[in-house]
């Protein structure tokens, strides 16, 4: 049977130490029932990446090798050439805040029209934002027909006035750029940019979780992502400039050794909660460097671990208590990302911000080459490509958006896109 290019999605993940690309093939539309989504994962691909700091592009060159290293490896276990992708962008660049938007409803009979609900979207976007930043996303959340609040869908509804409620998320216009321009520079063409802490939100946060309550922390490299959820809604979405590098920046200070030795020893012998590593359990250096000829005390690294990671956490209660939400989130934190992995880190959690706590496993079925991503580190990728199904013209048959969905900003970005295509 031939492989039809629109069976195929690609997310690519480019984050500050690695580049992760999936390729999913949709399954028939018969093996969809609402809820309960499942697609294969036929491709995946993962490089290294060091040209990056918080997000952003340091070195053009390397990324663009990085790209492109990650999207072959997809392609050789997918056997399918990859020419489009839906990207991640994150990094302390990215801001979360919420607007409004007031339209009169331009029916005839008053009635809301799925036009005037893509219209009051827009209106948001009328707050002002500096020069060099520009919007992701815009996310309805509620809406108001004549001063009656609480609506979900106004479609059909009579009214003379529509306001919404709405998320937004703006970038830095140069970050974006840059980004864009490494990808396209590899070779693929960028079908959307989406936040890779909305991305992970897609693929490991239950319908349940999201309607009760729930924080996504998503610790990468050089990044925090958090993202609260609640009634179906996003409330809040901020980056913390601090990620699992900081944690090993500050093992290779703690132990006088090497950033990549600090890194392996993190790995392996990492723990974020000290009280339960023995005084007397040491490490010997010399197996991770032979030029190393000192042994460090477990113990001792995992105090260094423990203060930088409740340094995170700390950072994370602060933002749950600029929206009330300090320890009253009932389905609790939801731990995703690469830093997710250190031993003892839901522990901690459960302590510093006094809530439920739990690392992150994808919502929905996953088949094909599901062991090579069962990693909470590939999080934001499968929600790209949960994302791809859920948002493009030529899959909507396959899910049911609602007018809360997701809307993508119009504004330049896809312009930007336009510069790189050869």
């Amino acid at each position: 049977m031939s492989k039809n290019k629109s069976d195929f999605i690609i997310g690519l993940d480019v984050g500050t130490s690695k580049v992760a690309t999936l390729v999913a093939q949709k399954n028939s539309r018969d093996d969809y029932t609402k809820h309960n989504d499942s697609f294969d994962i036929i491709g995946v691909g993962l490089s290294a990446n060091n040209s990056m700091r918080h997000g952003a592009v340091v070195d053009l060159e390397d990324t663009i090798s990085s790209i492109s290293a990650s999207l072959e490896e997809a392609e050789r276990m997918a056997g399918i050439p990859i020419e489009r992708a839906i990207v991640a962008i994150g990094g302390d660049h990215i801001d979360g805040s919420n607007s409004t938007g007031v339209i009169a409803i331009s029916g005839e009979n008053g009635e809301v029209a799925p036009t005037d609900v893509e219209r009051v979207i827009e209106a948001t976007q009328a707050i002002s934002q500096p020069t060099n930043r520009e919007m992701l996303h815009i996310i309805p959340r509620l809406y108001t027909v004549d001063g009656q609040g609480g609506i979900k869908d106004p479609i059909g509804l009579t009214g003379i006035r529509l306001e919404v409620e709405a998320h937004v998320v703006v970038g830095s216009v140069p970050v974006i750029k840059n980004l864009t321009k490494c990808v396209y520079q590899a070779g693929v063409d960028v079908e959307d940019l989406v936040y890779g802490g909305l991305a992970s939100t897609y693929s490991m946060l239950s319908k349940k979780q999201k309607e009760i309550g729930v924080a996504l922390i998503d610790i990468g490299a050089g990044t925090t992502d958090l993202v609260v959820v609640e009634e179906g809604d996003i409330l809040l979405s901020a980056a913390i400039p601090l990620g699992s590098a900081n944690i090993t920046n500050d093992v290779a200070i703690g132990l006088k050794t090497s950033i990549a030795v600090a890194e392996a020893v993190k790995i392996k012998h990492g723990s974020c909660l000290p009280d339960q590593v023995s005084d007397h359990d040491r490490i010997d250096l010399s197996q991770f460097d032979p030029k190393e000829d000192q042994e460090a005390s477990k113990r001792y690294l995992a105090e260094i671990i423990e203060a930088r990671m409740s340094e995170i956490l700390l950072l994370i209660k602060e933002e749950l208590k600029s929206i009330n939400r300090d320890g009253m989130l009932p389905a609790g934190a939801v731990l995703v990302g690469g830093g997710a992995k250190l031993s003892g880190v839901v522990g901690l959690s459960k302590e510093t911000l006094r809530l439920p706590s739990a690392l992150g496993v994808p919502s929905i079925e996953l088949t094909g080459f599901v062991d090579k991503v069962s990693d909470p580190s590939y999080a934001a990728a499968i929600g790209l490509i949960i994302y791809g199904l859920d948002h493009f013209p030529q899959n909507k048959g396959l899910f049911n958006p609602s007018p809360s969905a997701v809307s993508r900003a119009p504004g330049k970005i896809k312009e930007w896109f336009k510069q790189f295509i050869p």
